[in-house]
Order: C-alpha cells, then structure tokens, then sequence
C-alpha cells in the first residue's frame, strides 16, 4: 500500500515536470528557453531514473535506459547548441518526454487504485454511522449507485465499505507490478533499439579491447626490451670478456662469473614478475578464489575475502575479473584512506558478481579515475558491468557483474581474512 502512495506521489512530481517541460518548449521560440531546456530534461531523467529502480526493486522488472553521450562541455552559444542537439536527437530522451507526459494519467490512474479503494471505504464506513443525518443536511448522499435514504442503505454502504479494505489489499500490489509493467511498456527501447545498441556496444567494446590488447602487448615488448633483454646481453658481454681473461686472469674470470650469475638470477625474477603480470601462475592453477586470496595477502589493508564459486569460469573471465579486483585494491590502497576492504565473489545461475567495499573516505568516480575507467573498460570486453557507490564519507561499494558460464568441478568456497 506504502508503494504504491509513493507512485501516486512520484506521479504528481511527473505532472509538474510535465508543465515545466511544456512552458520551455513554448519559450524555446523566443530564445528563453534554451538555458532551461537542459536543467528541465536532467530533471525528467533523474525521475525516470528513479522510477526504473523501484520497478527493479519492488517488482523485479528491469527496464533498460540507453541515453546517447554527452557532448564535451563547451561554453557559449555552440556548447548550448550542441547540448540542444544531443537533446532532441536522443531516442531514450524522447522515450522520456511521452512517459512524462502519460504518466500523470495513466501512471497516477494505476497507482491511486488502491488509495482510492481505502479512502472509499472509509468514506462508506463513515455514512453507515452518520449518513442519514448528513444526507438530511446535504439534501442528498449517494456511495456509488446506492443513494442514502435511510438507515438501510446507509448501512449497506457501510458493509460494501468493509469489503474494500481488504480489495485494497489485494489489490495494492498488483497495481505495483502493473505499474512496472506499464513504466516497460514506455521507458523501454523497442527491439531494433536494442540491437542497434547492442552492435554499437559491442563495436566500442572490442575497438577498446583491441586497443588495451595493443597497449598491453607495447608494455611486454618494453619491459622485456628494458628489463631481461638487456641484462641478458649484459650476461653475455660478461660471459664474453671472462672468456678473453679465463688464461691470463682467473681471479677477475670468478668476479666476472659472479657478475653472470647476477644478471641472471636477476634477468629470472623480471621474467616471473613479467609472466606473473600477464597470467598469474595461480590463477591458472588454483582458480579465481585462490588468486584473489593472494592479492588480498599481499595487501596492506584487511581485506576480508568470501568465496562461492560452484566451479572455474572461463579463463579469460578469469584473468579480467583478477586484474579488476586487483586494480580497485590498488585504488584502495591509494586514494581511499581506508583500513578494511570486504571482497566478496559469488557465482549464481549464470552471473559472476564481485562486490567489494571499504572503509574509506569515499569519492571514487568512475569518470574522473583512470583505474577504475580501466576496470570499467576491462569488463566491457565481456558485457561486463562496473558500478560505483561512493558517497562522500564513505563508505565505497563496488560492484562487478559479469554474466558467464561455470562448467568446472568445484574449486573453492570458503571465508578468509588477510
């Protein structure tokens, strides 16, 4: 009942949005409305927004929103045009404006059934008690078809009132699913939306994975260059000069030996650390909560690990979800001023979610970081998703959702604490 008042009450924010929406688009001719027009659409969408999250919450009813991107911030008049035409060319921004529109009507008709049901009966209840003498004062009374003449009809009213209560009931939340079902119907992106979205998801995505493929491969070549390439080299130049000096010089032929095995020892651990940065041995050998237990170890914050994985996902899945949680430790480490980090992995009917939250100051933002872009972009590659919830004051929740296969035995599933 409490969610449904809510809907009328969002409803009637809808119909003041709906008259603000309309006076700027009478006042766009006169040039006055263009500064409004933006603060007026942002305020539609953070409506729209919120009735999307209460069709999600309360009736498990996911309704996708694909906003064009926003142009570069641009002062003047051609920052104002261009924010004008990423406006009205947006299909979703239009999807917006009818449910505006609509929804003082049709979204206020469907929420207020059961408020109007309640408010009846008690209204019915009401004349049972007084009604003949309010119908003497009124020159009449009617409840629905049944006019007040009489103690009779007025208790008949009062019992048609007592069985509305529990109608309302009843009723209160079908009229929330209904409501979701309707906000589906307006809000959502037809079918050819969605898959023109999802070709240009896709595109981007991979252009970006191809991109971080390239970059990757670039930070191989320079490390191996820089770093074992070149103490390799270093080892041969020694291996070659104790060679020249092994007859007429053993004590510097030793030195020079001693030099080799340096660089090698060396050249051996950059290769490790090298091979540990592009596929951690014990992720491909332990499994995804093995791996993740170890960073946590490493770590110098407490970081809290839950497990629950039926099995081992795809291993590319895998190394992503590693080198994410990875990354938003560092950030931790970094920015976050926090002393306790909760990490938690669980696999469920086909989604992998990570969830993971500190302590900290809070602030992160996904696009004023570079890392956490990076995870964001990583993800992508798989039809991740990456979401940030980091109030100022903390605390910080990021959250990973990556919908894969499971197919392995079981590995691990367990509690840890480093």
């Amino acid at each position: 009942m409490g969610r449904s008042v809510a809907l009328w009450g969002l409803s009637f924010v809808a119909t003041l949005l709906s008259l603000a929406l309309s006076l700027v688009v009478l006042l766009l001719g006169t040039g006055l409305g263009l500064p409004l027009l933006a603060p007026v659409v942002c305020a539609v969408r953070r409506l729209a927004d919120r009735q999307r999250e209460l069709a999600h919450r309360w009736s498990g009813v996911r309704i996708p929103a694909h906003y064009a991107p926003a142009p570069a911030r641009t002062p003047g008049l051609r920052g104002l045009l261009a924010r004008l035409r990423w406006i009205v060319r947006d299909p979703q921004t239009w999807r917006d404006w009818l449910w505006v529109a609509i929804d003082p009507i049709v979204g206020a008709l469907i929420a207020v059934g059961p408020s109007a049901l309640i408010l009846g009966g008690l209204w019915a209840i009401a004349l049972a008690f007084h009604g003949v003498a309010w119908t003497q004062e009124w020159d009449g009374l009617w409840y629905l078809f049944i006019p007040i003449k009489g103690q009779a009809t007025a208790t008949l009213a009062g019992v048609l009132g007592l069985l509305q209560l529990p109608l309302a009931l009843w009723l209160a939340p079908r009229s929330v699913r209904l409501h979701a079902r309707y906000l589906r119907a307006v809000l959502a992106p037809g079918e050819k939306a969605l898959m023109a979205h999802r070709i240009e998801h896709l595109t981007a995505t991979r252009s970006e994975a191809a991109d971080t493929r390239s970059a990757e491969i670039r930070r191989i070549e320079r490390d191996l260059h820089d770093g074992a390439q070149a103490r390799l080299v270093a080892m041969g130049m020694t291996l070659g000069a104790a060679e020249h000096l092994l007859d007429s010089d053993p004590a510097a032929v030793r030195e020079l030996l001693v030099q080799a095995r340096e660089s090698s020892s060396a050249a051996l651990a950059e290769l490790r650390d090298l091979v540990h940065g592009i596929h951690p041995p014990i992720l491909a050998d332990r499994g995804l909560g093995d791996a993740v237990r170890s960073l946590a170890m490493v770590c110098p914050l407490d970081v809290r690990v839950t497990v629950d994985l039926p099995g081992r996902v795809e291993a590319p899945v895998e190394s992503a979800v590693y080198f994410a949680v990875s990354e938003v430790l560092t950030n931790a480490v970094k920015h976050s001023g926090a002393e306790r980090v909760d990490l938690a992995i669980h696999y469920d009917r086909g989604l992998l979610r990570v969830e993971i939250t500190d302590d900290g100051r809070g602030g992160a933002d996904v696009n004023r970081g570079s890392g956490l872009r990076g995870v964001q972009r990583r993800l992508a590659a798989f039809d991740g998703v990456l979401a940030v919830h980091s109030p100022p004051n903390g605390p910080t929740l990021v959250t990973m959702e990556i919908v894969c296969a499971s197919s392995s035995p079981k590995i691990t599933s367990s509690s840890g604490t480093a």
